[in-house]
């Protein structure tokens, strides 16, 4: 199978678990965790599941030496415990779809920190792109009011926009030591990073996870456990492949896909109730996802098409 097209489907099934995330957690949040038990959860089961999968691939891959390995982890401290904070922060007060409108402008975050660290050129296409994916960040935040799911919009959204950013920095960062260290050893000491920031955060807040109290075939238990290992562990692990294969530019564009599940998924399930404005949004979005990728597909007079 050609490598283009393995990094694409590998993308299309991570984002689809992380799509659902979304409205696992909104489910789980605040009622069955709070947002820093949640990420203590997810990150601690996220490195053990890491540290296990890199005992069969160590041999593949060169070992971090000290500058390295902690700069992972710092990376992990910031940004993996940053955006997951953000993220479940965020779904206490706003709707999947909000969440995921956010999550949506990752392409915009990356192509914004390449063009910084000179790693991309700038396009009419991605300039316009840009502008428009921002003008449906606006009208999600300007338009969204608070209703029984969105107790706060406004603080959720802005919670939300400060993971993509967090995110989309750790997706440009881990691109660069993966072909080195393998995204085993990449992933767990980012994770092992995260969760020291996530226990260090619980010392402060408190710890309530009323989830873990319950039966293991309960609807909240096994709602836990579908974040713990398919959103959490296989969808990183084959984002981290994808990331081998394609650029981060176009890893970060199946964001767009996380925002189609979990609308659909929230209609389905009642979380959140239709709306113009956020109908408005996603066609925003889309269209700046589109000339985004175009862009991207597009051969300049000094370079050779990127796939």
């Amino acid at each position: 199978m050609n490598s283009t097209v393995k990094g694409n489907l590998m993308m299309t099934v991570s984002k689809t678990f992380s799509g659902l995330n979304q409205n696992a957690l909104r489910y789980l949040l605040p009622h069955w965790m709070n947002a820093q038990s949640g990420v203590v959860l997810r990150l601690g089961v996220g490195s053990i599941l890491f540290f296990i999968y890199s005992i069969f691939t160590r041999k593949k891959f060169a070992r971090p030496g000290l500058k390295d390995g902690l700069m992972l982890v710092a990376a992990g401290l910031f940004f993996v415990f940053g955006y997951m904070w953000t993220q479940l922060k965020g779904l206490t007060y706003t709707t999947p779809i909000s969440s995921s409108i956010f999550m949506s402008l990752q392409p915009i975050c990356v192509f914004i920190i390449c063009l910084i660290l000179r790693t991309e050129h700038a396009t009419w296409k991605k300039i316009v792109g840009m502008v428009i994916g921002l003008g449906g960040a606006l009208v999600c935040i300007l338009t969204q009011h608070g209703s029984a799911v969105a107790t706060d919009p406004l603080k959720g959204n802005l919670f939300c926009l400060a993971g993509t950013v967090l995110f989309s920095s750790y997706l440009v960062l881990e691109k660069r030591f993966i072909p080195r260290y393998g995204s085993a050893m990449v992933s767990f000491l980012t994770f092992g990073g995260g969760a020291i920031g996530a226990i260090v955060s619980v010392c402060f807040t408190g710890w309530d996870a009323l989830v873990l109290q319950q039966n293991i075939f309960s609807t909240p238990m096994l709602v836990l456990l579908f974040i713990l290992i398919f959103p959490t562990f296989i969808s990183y692990l084959l984002q981290d492949f994808s990331l081998d294969l394609l650029p981060a530019t176009v890893v970060s564009l199946y964001a767009n896909l996380i925002l189609i599940v979990s609308a659909v998924m929230s209609y389905i399930l009642g979380q959140d109730k239709f709306s113009w404005w956020q109908i408005l949004a996603i066609s925003l979005m889309i269209l700046s996802v589109f000339l985004v990728e175009t862009s991207e597909n597009t051969p300049t007079p000094t370079s050779s098409p990127r796939h």
